[in-house]
């Protein structure tokens, strides 16, 4: 008797709040916690600033190896992924678009990398940092229009003015300008990311 009572006085405007409020938590479950941003963001800053020190200070014939790296921040990557699918309520057509933004960004890094190699020679490295630079700009500022999220849009635009300034700088001198493009497009939007994901998802 009670929920029928209930179910008639249910106004058009309260229907209007519940789907409202469906929508929101739609929202909520995609909205981005930032941890892979900060994840890669600090892999890479560690990784150049290192790289530049054995280059630039200890003059080690192996800077280069550092980058391994990021073959295990690569499979943790995978685990992370594969937990998170299975823990996801809500699938929103933005969130897919985006992973598919990020997969294509993964697929042009090897193919940069291997056609650098190839037809490069010795020289590749000359252009490899400013290309790379060039190419997070891609998926940090497409990744910015689709969660309508300024920082990495402004982070995308950023790596795209370093990669320009990185051809007219010095091979080790280039990989401090990385670490600068990791600090404005990755590490901060990620913490921005991290704090809005909290706050709304409280």
């Amino acid at each position: 008797m009670n929920t029928e009572t209930s179910d008639e006085n249910f106004s058009p405007q309260q229907s209007l709040a519940v789907i409202h409020s469906m929508i929101e938590t739609a929202k909520n479950q995609f909205s981005e916690n930032g941890h892979l941003y900060l994840l890669w963001g600090w892999i890479v800053f560690i990784c150049s600033l290192a790289q530049f020190f054995l280059l630039s200070v200890f003059h080690s014939p192996y800077h280069y190896m550092v980058w391994m790296l990021t073959w295990l921040a690569f499979i943790y990557q995978i685990f992370y992924l594969i937990k998170e699918k299975r823990r996801e309520k809500v699938r929103t057509y933005a969130s897919r678009i985006t992973g598919f933004v990020w997969i294509v960004f993964v697929i042009l890094m090897f193919l940069f990398a291997f056609l650098f190699g190839n037809e490069l020679g010795n020289n590749y490295y000359k252009v490899m940092s400013p290309g790379f630079l060039a190419l997070y700009g891609m998926p940090t500022f497409l990744s910015g229009i689709i969660l309508k999220f300024r920082p990495l849009i402004l982070g995308g635009i950023g790596c795209w003015l370093l990669s320009i300034i990185a051809l007219y700088t010095p091979y080790n001198y280039q990989l401090l300008l990385l670490s600068v493009a990791m600090i404005i497009a990755w590490i901060i939007p990620g913490y921005l990311l991290r704090t809005k994901y909290k706050k709304v998802n409280v």
